[in-house]
């Protein structure tokens, strides 16, 4: 799929406002997605049953998915405003928490300096974010013997600035012909060692310990949006145990499992996948995104077609998919490519962020794009529990198309991330059915990113009333 539009002529998803006007453009845009005149709470709230890889039943078909939080510690602990987050989470209704926040397993790996660290010494405080979670799920919903909640461990690789927000200091599975000259990488001290990546598995697996330590059900092993497990996946020039063939390139992963069975026995393990990648994208004359120029084949890119990277190719994803199931993982969150170098893919929303480029299609289109690459690996892969990315852009339209999907068996269960940042009874809400609160639903204005990226702390400015009084409130207004 694919849309030549300007971006003055993509229409507000708040204007679509009958299920005639919002057929009327998806049929314009030539985009086949099913969708419900209204929500279907008996959908929705439909349980999945325990089962292999799922320790027990999850009570509905929402999920959080994990979000990168600035609002940490220097040291890696959780503060006020990561407890405050996670206990919207558990107010949100979900019965499947995956991750709800992003954890390098040790300090290189921090996407920012006030990303939470899983060290040993924090154990207590990770823990006491399940514990606020769960306490706020049985407060306001009582039961929750069918809540599964997870942690997202994560090494960010060549996106890593553990010390200062504007200062990078990667570490890589290899050399990238393309994204080493945009994030200035220009020698091999950056390329771990097999030594150094073995070492890394220890330390993940020490990780999944502490996780079950504190109480989580399941651990995420994080393979997208071009972090250090994504990365192995397309590093097929890489020399080593790591790299070239797609056992090598899997390895990681492979590793870390075989380490996690040996040491934290009984925990369930579910990963994070970029079902498909691209090339990275960058900023056109007209501020729109433009794929990087590139001559020849370009293997660098996961689940994409090596002759033309703006196509998918689902054959190695596919063969991940087959890995995981024998390897006894049934829990899988599929979603596209990387906020860093095609965020459009991977997030679409109508503003970008402020280190980013104006979206080159209508975002329904990377919202569909997404929602069918979902859809067909569910039907190849039926007994997988797979949930989708990509709804929060739907905004007013999130809860007909999420019925729709999970009812035609395309998704089991709908992710939101940045929809929860604003309007975290969503879930409840629609389960109840209850209407929809319009003026609290994200329109992706995307400066719960801009914010971050630019050294303020997490959160939904526009709209949550807790951030609009926050004092960095001022410092975003100011930078946009």
């Amino acid at each position: 799929m694919s849309a030549s539009l300007s971006r003055m002529h993509f229409p507000k998803i708040a204007t679509l406002n009958s299920p005639e006007v919002f057929q009327r453009r998806l049929s314009e845009l030539g985009l086949p997605l099913s969708f419900d005149a209204s929500p279907r709470p008996e959908i929705l709230g439909r349980p999945i049953p325990a089962g292999i890889g799922v320790p027990h039943a999850i009570g509905n078909r929402f999920a959080i998915l994990p979000m990168e939080g600035w609002d940490g510690t220097a040291d890696g602990r959780p503060t006020e405003l990561v407890r405050r987050r996670w206990r919207r989470f558990g107010e949100s209704g979900a019965k499947l928490v995956w991750g709800g926040e992003a954890v390098a397993v040790r300090h290189d790996g921090r996407a920012n300096p006030r990303q939470l660290v899983f060290s040993p010494d924090h154990v207590g405080d990770i823990a006491g974010l399940r514990t606020a979670l769960v306490a706020e799920h049985q407060r306001v919903h009582g039961g929750t013997d069918d809540l599964l909640v997870g942690v997202q461990l994560t090494h960010s690789g060549r996106f890593a600035r553990p010390n200062d927000p504007k200062r990078l200091e990667p570490r890589i599975a290899y050399r990238h012909p393309l994204l080493d000259a945009r994030f200035g990488i220009t020698g091999d001290s950056a390329v771990l060692t097999d030594t150094e990546v073995s070492d890394l598995v220890g330390d993940i697996v020490a990780a999944a310990v502490r996780s079950r330590e504190a109480g989580f059900g399941f651990v995420d092993i994080k393979h997208c949006h071009g972090y250090l497990g994504h990365e192995f996946l397309s590093a097929v020039t890489r020399q080593g145990r790591y790299g070239g063939s797609f056992v090598n390139r899997t390895r990681f992963l492979t590793e870390i499992v075989e380490g996690i069975r040996r040491d934290a026995p009984g925990l369930a393990i579910g990963v994070r996948l970029s079902l498909f990648d691209s090339f990275p994208f960058q900023k056109g004359p007209d501020g729109s995104g433009i794929p990087t120029p590139w001559e020849g084949d370009y293997p660098y890119a996961f689940g994409a077609d090596p002759k033309n990277a703006l196509e998918q190719d689902p054959t190695e994803p596919y063969r991940f998919l087959e890995l995981l199931i024998g390897l006894g993982i049934r829990l899988v969150c599929l979603t596209a490519a990387s906020p860093y170098y095609n965020p459009h893919l991977q997030r679409p929303a109508s503003t970008p962020p402020s280190d980013g480029y104006l979206p080159p299609e209508d975002p329904l289109v990377g919202v569909v794009r997404q929602i069918q690459a979902v859809a067909r690996a569910k039907a190849a892969f039926p007994d997988l529990v797979v949930v989708g990315s990509a709804y929060t852009y739907l905004q007013d339209w999130l809860p007909q198309v999420a019925s729709a999907q999970v009812a035609a068996g395309h998704v089991d269960v709908v992710g939101l991330g940045r929809m929860v940042l604003s309007y975290p009874e969503l879930p409840a809400d629609v389960l109840a059915g209850r209407t929809v609160q319009r003026r609290r639903i994200c329109r992706t204005f995307s400066e719960c990113t801009t914010g971050p990226r630019n050294g303020l702390v997490s959160g939904c400015f526009p709209l949550d009333d807790f951030y609009k009084a926050h004092p960095d409130a001022v410092r975003l207004k100011a930078l946009r």
